[in-house]
């Protein structure tokens, strides 16, 4: 049987029929030789657990990042689902608040979803890690970016995954570009939390990595408003970039306290200076701020542009509040579920999807970038540096920083 691409079946039938074309060209071989094998797949449902903060100060992220899941669940539920079983969600909010989202995650195991996909808080991730190693409930991290969370388990028998970027590669990302840009006095701003804890050693080791060290680094809680003498000190330390750790509006608090001093020095961070607490609450302040990006929402593919339109037409949006989260989630499903038709016998145990997931299979052509092993025995991280592009806030949006990656952008990227 001939062989058709993802992409060319999105560009002839749409998402849909696309996905549903996949499926069948992936199903077990059994099934392909005997039509009646599919056939007489269970009619159950294949349960999903999703967890995120859909609710609060973190649900600027957390409700895109639950976009992009339904929104591939829905595509491959159009297209005939796993084998015939519809995928359902068992969604849980945990508020960005540790104690509940160790409590619901408790409660997905009750409720023996299949795998789970979820968390864009650090430290509420960090708090239900045990749940799901201990069940042996596989866990795909779509959104937070704290690089202990995968190191926690040896890779070997960790059931902790992940398809955002990790700190750990973000962080000397970003300090490679600053460095290339001529800015070597750099002042770290992080917060208290497990996210500015976790960052603040990842910037610092990649500072040391080049020969250098931060000439300041200031600390402070979530809900701080008012940062100016931790910048007075920055820029008497001689700080001449601003590398800021923290994932809300305290982000936009650093950029107008700049402001306010007139301190004229760049502001630089992870993927969180490309959320709506930063550009909408910093306004002009923000004009400039860079940051490590795996997806930025310019058509500039046929996959991106599907990706979008969709979304779009969808959730009835002009723009995704963040587009990274959307995306992460979205490739998330399709790689849980890929890999689930490496099971033969069906049997969907955490053991057996764990095995699936660090299996090699045929490549899936994603959003952000083209998987064909995700993950291995050893490494949980789907996501490596050569994905990254960096992003400059302009006229209070996201694009390329460099013209040449938007060039580059139009070729999805493979794991190295």
């Amino acid at each position: 049987m001939a062989y058709l691409s993802f992409t060319g079946l999105r560009a002839a039938t749409g998402i849909a029929a696309a996905m549903a074309a996949m499926l069948a060209f992936s199903l077990p071989a059994s099934a392909q030789e005997d039509p009646s094998a599919a056939k007489s797949a269970p009619a159950h449902t294949l349960k999903i657990g999703v967890i995120g903060p859909f609710t609060g100060a973190s649900a600027d992220f957390g409700i895109p990042m639950l976009n992009g899941i339904q929104q591939a669940v829905d595509e491959i539920n159009a297209g005939g689902g796993y084998l015939g079983r519809k995928i359902e969600i068992v969604r849980k909010d945990d508020q960005a608040n540790p104690d509940v989202g160790l409590k619901l995650s408790q409660e997905l195991v009750a409720e023996k979803v299949a795998a789970t996909i979820g968390f864009c808080n650090t430290g509420v991730a960090a708090k239900s890690l045990e749940v799901y190693q201990t069940h042996q409930l596989p866990l795909i991290i779509p959104c937070a970016t704290g690089t202990p969370l995968t190191a926690k388990y040896p890779g070997p028998a960790s059931y902790i995954f992940r398809t955002s970027p990790s700190d750990g590669i973000q962080a000397p990302f970003v300090v490679e570009d600053i460095v290339k840009r001529g800015w070597d006095k750099v002042a770290i701003f992080a917060d208290t939390t497990g996210y500015g804890e976790a960052g603040l050693k990842d910037v610092e080791a990649a500072l040391a990595a080049r020969q250098l060290k931060p000439v300041h680094v200031a600390r402070f809680e979530l809900g701080v408003k008012d940062l100016g003498e931790p910048l007075k000190a920055a820029r008497a330390a001689g700080a001449n970039v601003v590398f800021s750790y923290t994932v809300g509006p305290e982000n936009a608090v650093i950029a107008r306290g700049r402001q306010a001093l007139g301190w004229k020095v760049p502001q630089v961070g992870a993927w969180t200076l490309s959320f709506p607490f930063f550009i909408e609450g910093g306004k002009e302040a923000t004009e400039g701020a860079l940051m490590a990006q795996s997806f930025i929402a310019e058509p500039s593919n046929e996959r991106r542009a599907s990706f979008l339109t969709s979304y779009a037409r969808k959730y009835k949006v002009r723009k995704i509040p963040v587009p990274m989260a959307a995306a992460q989630g979205y490739d998330a499903v399709y790689v849980l579920v890929h890999s689930l038709f490496g099971i033969r016998d069906g049997k969907l145990t955490g053991p057996a999807i764990k095995a699936a997931l660090e299996s090699k299979n045929r490549p899936y052509y994603g959003v952000i970038a083209t998987y064909e092993q995700p993950f291995s025995k050893q490494d949980k991280e789907a996501t490596t540096q050569n994905m990254l592009v960096m992003g400059m806030v302009k006229d209070g949006a996201v694009t390329f920083a460099y013209p040449e990656d938007a060039k580059r952008n139009l070729f999805v990227q493979r794991k190295q």
